[in-house]
């Protein structure tokens, strides 16, 4: 797991014109996987069914993904905050939300 600079990856993904935020989208899928111990979805799975569903399954992985993560952190409702940002088109605050919690989980 590598700790990411989120302004930078913020910054890349609208520079890209949002081809970048695939590749952040891939590397929070992996570290996630990689933190919760391979609970969940493919990192390559998440990234294909998010494309193939126009990016719907990606609101669901942030839910289940924040859920997960408030769990093993103990405690917290990020999961429904990464939902409700989604559901209103803030897709880059929900990836920056979840690499800041995936910053705080590397080791320095």
């Amino acid at each position: 797991m590598k700790n990411r600079n989120i302004a930078l990856c913020i910054i890349f993904t609208i520079i890209s014109c949002g081809i970048y935020g695939f590749y952040w989208m891939f590397r929070l899928a992996t570290e996630s996987y990689e933190m919760l111990q391979s609970e969940g979805m493919s990192p390559v799975a998440v990234v294909l069914i998010g494309l193939v569903t126009g990016g719907i399954y990606w609101w669901v992985w942030m839910f289940q993904t924040g859920k997960k993560l408030d769990e093993r952190n103990g405690g917290g409702s990020n999961g429904v905050l990464y939902l409700v940002l989604a559901i209103f088109g803030l897709v880059i605050v929900d990836m920056a939300l979840l690499q800041n919690e995936i910053n705080k989980n590397v080791p320095a």
